[in-house]
């Protein structure tokens, strides 16, 4: 495994592997703090690409005034080996100065998709997303790009700013990795006190029920849904939610005028102290 960074470099490194190899180049973005989850989707891209190359990267553009940038949690040691044992070719861990030297004068936004969920509680979070996808991008290259589907908007937007700007790369979705008691994997979870921690279980619990309630329910109103998901978190003293909201997938339209969908998201963001975690399910509708 070789680590790498700067940009010149890393396009020399995969320039060279296409010169002298058939196989994919399979890419994995993150913003580092690495867990099993990553490793996941690390395996992934192992198993389908002959070059896998892995961006640790924490991004200015998708915070916003008063969020966590400065202290979000940094390990690189630790993201090395996690790398490594999960089948990591090349790692990319560039600077702020590296990826922006300049100021950014040119942006990619998504509209529509970012309106809703995250993109309502986090204005311009999406528009760094996308943009720094988006050079990350071109300057791997790559064929085939994996993301987890804890983040399902960040999917969504992400595939559709694929679709519409005619990148050559593939998005590959991958579930969610849990915990053995259900929480969702989160480099944000080591924020979480432990009563914090044990309260947040009510979140997966809380889409458990929303499972139960849609295999039994073939005909419900999305608000029915989300009274329910809402009532069992708030049993948890410490939840204080920013949104539940249930959404066609991946098309993120309210569910009630969506008349041509066969899934749909239950979505959620709760804050527990200083920490905000986000998780969802995705359902299949019955006919």
């Amino acid at each position: 495994m070789e680590v790498i960074h700067s940009i010149a470099d890393l396009r020399s490194r995969i320039s060279e592997y296409r010169r002298k190899n058939d196989g994919s180049v399979g890419f994995v973005p993150t913003m580092g703090y690495l867990h099993e989850g990553h490793a996941s989707l690390l395996r992934k891209a192992r198993s389908q690409s002959g070059l896998v190359v892995l961006s640790i990267f924490v991004n200015p553009l998708q915070f916003g005034p008063g969020e966590d940038f400065e202290r979000y949690p940094r390990n690189t040691e630790r993201d090395l080996e996690v790398a490594e044992a999960a089948g990591a070719d090349l790692v990319f861990m560039p600077t702020v100065s590296e990826m922006y030297p300049t100021p950014t004068r040119t942006t990619v936004a998504v509209s529509g998709l970012t309106s809703r969920l995250c993109g309502a509680s986090r204005p311009g979070h999406f528009d760094g997303v996308a943009t720094v996808v988006s050079k990350l991008f071109h300057i791997v290259q790559p064929d085939q790009a994996f993301f987890g589907l804890k983040d399902a908007q960040q999917v969504a937007v992400i595939q559709q700013m694929v679709q519409d700007l005619n990148l050559p790369v593939e998005i590959v979705p991958c579930p969610t990795l849990r915990e053995k008691d259900g929480l969702a994997m989160s480099s944000r979870n080591v924020y979480l006190s432990d009563e914090e921690r044990k309260q947040a279980l009510v979140l997966s619990q809380a889409l458990d029920k929303a499972k139960e309630f849609v295999q039994s329910r073939p005909n419900f109103h999305a608000a029915e849904l989300e009274n329910l998901v809402t009532s069992h978190i708030a049993s948890a003293p410490l939840a204080v939610i920013d949104y539940v909201e249930v959404l066609a997938f991946p098309s993120l339209e309210p569910f009630e005028n969506s008349t041509h969908t066969d899934s749909i998201i239950l979505a959620l963001a709760v804050k527990f102290g200083k920490t905000r975690l986000i998780d969802n399910v995705i359902l299949q509708l019955r006919k």
